[in-house]
């Protein structure tokens, strides 16, 4: 099995995080949100992982270390890493297609972008699989259309009268993804462009199109990253999946507390130091972090922040930040002071 994971967009609806940030490292939970789909992909499909082929975008934007963490993340699974590049933003076609060296055999397809909590179950007698999720506003996703056998026959965007209300949320399970390599290269052979760009959609609608059948997939949770709002509820969600589970140690034993407690769930990294704080629910702190005088709830904070005098609610906080003040929601990038 491999897992193919386009991850080549900023992600321009959470700056001014992602100006330095490419947004699938954004962390939650802890860890950066492509770290924390691809184990929770390849933990749910319980096959061995073979390779993962990541595609990126512009190199001054995911350098060498963003490839190393990478690399890593795939070795870490006992799996080959192969790195591409998606050398213009020509949509999810042709990013798919920028790795089109690793498109052979069975595949999933994950945008980096979400999160879920699934059970994985692949229908032997599918070619392939759209994973969804019920919601109530259909009409604001992309949706399957199903026939009386439970196959999908259409895709529809934003559809404006009733189709179904099971969106497609980003993750395609492929029995030969050589067969959407195929289409795929008809789509930008053929200059076949929705919306600018060379469409995943389109690769697909020719599959249907051949007699291939496709089946749906549910997860019980679908966990956006778009934006800071929906960013901050999901690092909650996964918190509080993380502490039932039992499986994580979410708080560093080298962790500092002065006259300071900790309001579960929460997630707290290495040498971090806090003195007369109150910290949760539902609060990441990467490493290194000093808070001081300060109450923080539904709040991620990143690496080596120092945090003084503050009553936080429902932020994001970047990397080496420098925070003092009365300040309560905010969104603050990477190197930023605000005293």
């Amino acid at each position: 099995m491999k897992i193919i994971v386009p991850m080549a967009g900023r992600g321009s609806r959470l700056r001014p995080h992602t100006l330095t940030v490419p947004k699938p490292l954004i962390p939650v939970a802890g860890q950066p949100i492509v770290h924390r789909l691809v184990k929770d992909i390849a933990k749910v499909i319980d096959q061995p992982i073979e390779e993962v082929a990541f595609i990126l975008g512009d190199p001054a934007f995911f350098g060498d270390d963003v490839v190393e963490s990478l690399t890593k993340l795939a070795n870490d699974l006992g799996a080959k890493a192969s790195i591409y590049r998606q050398d213009q933003p020509l949509g999810t076609g042709h990013a798919i297609m920028s790795a089109k060296e690793s498109l052979s055999g069975p595949a999933v397809v994950a945008y980096a972008d979400t999160l879920i909590r699934a059970d994985f179950n692949l229908d032997e007698d599918a070619d392939a699989v759209i994973w969804v999720k019920q919601v109530d506003k259909p009409e604001a996703f992309g949706v399957v259309k199903l026939n009386e056998r439970q196959e999908i026959v259409e895709l529809v965007e934003k559809p404006e009268s009733f189709v179904s209300d099971l969106a497609v949320i980003g993750i395609y399970y492929f029995k030969d993804i050589a067969v959407l390599k195929d289409e795929l290269q008809h789509v930008l052979d053929n200059n076949i462009i929705n919306g600018g760009e060379y469409q995943i959609n389109d690769g697909i609608k020719g599959m249907m199109a051949k007699g291939k059948v496709f089946k749906t997939g549910q997860v019980d949770e679908w966990m956006d990253c778009g934006n800071k709002a929906v960013t901050v509820e999901t690092n909650g969600k996964m918190l509080g999946f993380l502490q039932a589970d039992g499986e994580e140690q979410l708080v560093d034993a080298s962790v500092v507390l002065n006259n300071s407690k900790i309001i579960e769930p929460c997630y707290i990294g290495k040498d971090v130091v806090l003195t007369d704080a109150t910290v949760g629910p539902n609060v990441s702190i990467g490493n290194g972090c000093v808070l001081t005088n300060t109450t923080v709830k539904n709040t991620i904070i990143s690496n080596y922040s120092t945090i003084k005098n503050a009553n936080l609610d429902d932020a994001m906080i970047g990397n080496y930040v420098e925070f003092d003040g009365a300040f309560k929601t905010v969104s603050i990038g990477d190197y930023s002071v605000l005293n």
